[in-house]
């Protein structure tokens, strides 16, 4: 065997020790794993080996000194696996040695002299070398380099005076070291080079008189450089920052034609010194402006910035200022659904964030980050991992902050910090840094660096006097002027007023509800009645999906084709208003490939609509129960893939969205399939949200017969456990096909629950398969009734939570052997009113109320 990769997987353990015997290996990779443990001394024993890939794989330690046997090395990506101790001087000896990739570790310096040895090297990416300082004085020889990254390496030097004869550099960053004195002339006259990341360092003096026409990118940010500005800046397609340097010449910056208020990020952020003129602001950071209805407003963050630019807002308010270039694709996007996360500012490296010309005192600080790249943790995708530093004020807060792992669960994934902060000379930073950890290719090249959704950033003190008083001496002018210059203007509009007026009050009513909607933080897109009209041909019956206790279902297609479903709130229906804007809220909040998505909604008038995602293969209710054609043959595959799915909601619901949420009329026709049986959740109306802190909500019970838990149908007594307890019954009927209660069945058969726990006791669980099921796994069908009698237990706390209901379907965690059998089985049950009851239950779409006396 010459090559051999076991990249991107989730493999765990330790690296064996074994590969050490595949003496003929050219190419060997484990990168992106979960290993853990240091490297196997054995691989050492690879004489032959010419590139070794293991970057982001677990492991950690120190590097063997056995791979100073690796004479034939060429090739070497070794980032983000906690490397420690110093880099060893044997790597000096790699005479082949042409890429070498060590950034995102925990090195101790220096960088070794016998590096000045790797004549063949082209490219070179350190970074993270700490406790020692480092020269430049070993890449003298190093004249075949291509890409030279030295970032946060501890360098104390100049840039060597000779480093126009590097002839083949193409991108050079030394950025976040020491280098002091000028900048070399000859190094932007280089015509090789395109990309030039030198900020954050102490270089000095005024900017070089030329440029080459092809180095395009340049960060010379947090320097002390000064003086006038020289004539390239004005180049085309130029990109430059010089943000935090010393003064540079004011007529300079206004005819160097570079983005406007630059003046206000030179060193010490001079604008509105002193008093200061703001004491808040909030940035919707990659995305357009957004308000909410608490007050709250997001500017709009939509500029284009590429590998080292800036920008500052109109009002001087605020800047963000963005360096860094990602291999294989510089401009990534990704997008969220929710209204606050539906774009992110995403950057390669450094990405800072100002507060201008602020009022001086205590700020709390918001940061809501969303993690959209990185898919869901069912694909090999989920080894992706974005890790980066924040730092306030220039003091590091939070190391190592990885989205995925703060906010838990599955994609979409979303995390708030919270920081409080003293602005004591008019400004604020917030820095997102990217040392080199996480992964930098998965699920494509240009996925890492820091990311961030919106900033909120808000006074801890009362807002100055100095500040409203001002605001309202601009009033009182504006108030004079208007009088005088107007007076004939507002009595020609009296008459206008007045009939203004009279439709105003005809339409109070309606504008009372839209703010209702509209006022809610987090809101869908709306539709007028118009459009949903025109997109089901006028609510025609053939457009019909379905009916229920909310109204009717139709398909409809939107002017943009989307295919959509239209549920149509009938005018006595028993769904109110506070259910419809409880669907809308809730579902507007929570984003999950296994929840149903909402496009929108209509709230004219009486009318109200909800506009869905079309699935469609319509509801579980239907594909199993359905008569006839509607009915679905489902393969045990697909069933356990559903129960699963419908797990996986339900868990981030739970315990992974921002807003814990129990849905409370969790069964069969509330969960819906598209068009690969994936399902999803619908129908929030009855949702709930819930405090942690809280142990349970009281409330009036809503759901429907035969799904309720115990606790929760006799008392109101809600917690997340009662969806647990109505997915069991749930999974019950996906495994027997059959409904949760069948009255023309043999009285031991008629009630499910009761049903299985006989089998169960007898050990005959198979029996409960559905008949028509010719093959299926024997373990999964076990796994999945087990599960569903411990959701279905009488105490809440002895039923597990979802997210172990996942682990155990997955087979990660085992299942209870021994389960109790519930204590309501012994309890006689009466109903209100059975025959209502039992004429209802064929509704699957109606809410009911369980009563026992």
């Amino acid at each position: 065997m010459q090559y051999l990769s076991l990249a991107i997987n989730a493999l765990s353990g330790e690296v064996p020790k074994e590969l050490g015997q595949l003496t003929d290996l050219i190419a060997l990779a484990f990168s992106s794993n979960n290993f853990s443990g240091p490297l196997p001394s054995e691989l050492g024993s690879l004489s032959k080996l010419q590139q070794l890939y293991i970057d982001s794989s677990g492991v950690s330690g120190e590097i063997p000194l056995t791979f100073a046997n690796l004479q034939s090395l060429e090739t070497l990506w070794a980032s983000d696996i906690e490397l420690t101790g110093r880099i060893p001087e044997f790597i000096g000896n790699w005479s082949n040695l042409n890429t070498l990739r060590l950034y995102g570790n925990s090195f101790d310096g220096p960088i070794p002299s016998t590096f000045s040895s790797l004549t063949s090297m082209t490219e070179l990416r350190l970074g993270e070398l700490s406790n020692a300082a480092s020269s430049l004085s070993f890449i003298q020889n190093m004249k075949s380099l291509n890409v030279l990254v030295l970032r946060n390496c501890n360098i104390s030097d100049s840039i060597p005076s000779n480093i126009g004869e590097y002839t083949e550099l193409a991108q050079l960053d030394l950025s976040f070291n020491n280098l002091h004195g000028q900048i070399p002339e000859s190094l932007f006259n280089m015509s090789s080079l395109s990309i030039l990341f030198l900020g954050d360092n102490n270089l000095s003096g005024t900017l070089p008189r030329q440029k080459s026409t092809s180095l395009l990118t340049v960060d010379l940010s947090y320097n002390n450089l000064d003086g006038d500005l020289p004539s390239w800046v004005n180049e085309n397609n130029l990109q430059l920052n010089l943000v935090g340097n010393n003064y540079f010449e004011i007529k300079s910056l206004e005819n160097s034609g570079l983005p406007s208020g630059l003046n206000c990020l030179q060193r010490n952020f001079p604008c509105n010194r002193g008093n200061g003129v703001h004491y808040n602001f909030g940035i919707k950071c990659g995305g357009p402006e957004i308000k909410f209805s608490n007050g709250t407003l997001y500017d709009g963050d939509e500029a284009d910035l590429g590998a080292s630019t800036y920008y500052v807002s109109k009002t001087q308010r605020w800047a963000v200022s963005n360096v860094g270039f990602f291999t294989g694709n510089n401009n990534p996007q990704y997008n969220s659904e929710l209204a606050l996360f539906q774009s992110a500012r995403l950057s390669a490296s450094s990405l800072r964030y100002y507060g201008l010309g602020l009022v001086n005192g205590n700020y709390s600080v918001a940061l809501e980050f969303s993690e959209s790249a990185f898919l869901d943790s069912a694909t090999w995708k989920k080894n992706g991992r974005r890790v980066f530093h924040i730092y306030i004020q220039g003091k590091l807060v939070k190391k190592d902050f990885d989205i995925r792992r703060e906010a838990g669960g599955i994609f979409p994934r979303y995390a708030s910090r919270n920081f409080e902060v003293r602005v004591s000379e008019n400004y604020l930073e917030i820095h997102l840094f990217w040392a080199g950890k996480g992964t930098c290719c998965i699920p494509t090249q240009g996925t890492y660096g820091p990311s961030i959704s919106a900033i909120s950033v808000t006074p801890g003190f009362k807002p100055p006097l100095s500040n409203i008083n001002s605001t309202n001496k601009k009033k009182k002018i504006y108030l004079i002027v208007g009088t005088t210059v107007g007076v004939g203007v507002l009595l020609s509009f009296l008459s206008v007023l007045v009939v203004f007026y009279i439709v105003h009050r005809r339409k109070k009513s309606q504008t009372k509800n839209n703010e209702e909607l509209f006022g809610m933080d987090v809101g869908p897109f709306t539709f007028s009645h118009a459009e949903l009209r025109t997109a089901t041909n006028d609510f025609n019956s053939t457009n019909k999906l379905g009916e229920g206790g909310f109204g009717l279902v139709y398909k409809g297609t939107l002017d943009d084709g989307r295919v959509v479903a239209i549920k149509q709130l009938s005018l006595t229906s028993h769904q109110g208003k506070n259910e419809f804007m409880t669907e809308i809220a809730t579902i507007s909040a929570v984003q999950h490939r296994n929840l149903v998505k909402l496009y929108g909604c209509c709230f004219e008038g009486n009318k109200r609509l909800l506009v869905y995602e079309y699935l469609e293969n319509n509801s579980l209710d239907r594909a199993l129960f359905g008569p006839g054609d509607h009915g679905m043959k489902l393969n045990w595959s697909t069933r356990f893939s559903i129960c699963l799915g419908v797990a996986r909601g339900l868990a981030y619901l739970h315990e992974e969205s921002r807003i814990r949420i129990v849905h409370r009329d969790v069964k069969a026709s509330n969960i819906l399939l598209d068009s690969n049986l994936n399902p999803k959740i619908s129908d929030f109306g009855l949702a709930k949200f819930y405090d942690d802190q809280k142990t349970h909500i009281s409330t009036r019970v809503a759901g429907t017969f035969g799904y309720l838990a115990p606790e929760y149908a006799m008392s109101g007594h809600l917690t997340e456990k009662a969806d647990v307890f109505a997915f069991g019954v749930v999974a019950l009927e996906i495994v027997c096909v059959r409904p949760r209660f069948d009255l023309n069945l043999d009285e031991e058969k008629r009630y499910l629950l009761e049903w299985a726990w006989k089998l169960h006791e007898q050990k005959c669980e198979l029996e409960l398969v559905d008949s028509k099921l010719s093959e299926f796994d024997e373990e999964e069908v076990r796994r999945v009734i087990r599960v569903a009698l411990l959701c279905t237990q009488t105490s809440p706390s002895v039923r597990p939570s979802m997210s172990r209901v996942v682990a155990m379907l997955s087979g990660d965690v085992e299942v209870n052997k021994e389960i109790p059998k519930p204590g309501y089985f012994n309890i006689d049950w009466e109903f209100n009113d059975v025959s209502t009851i039992t004429s209802k239950v064929s509704d699957a779409d109606d809410n009911y109320l369980f009563a026992s006396t």
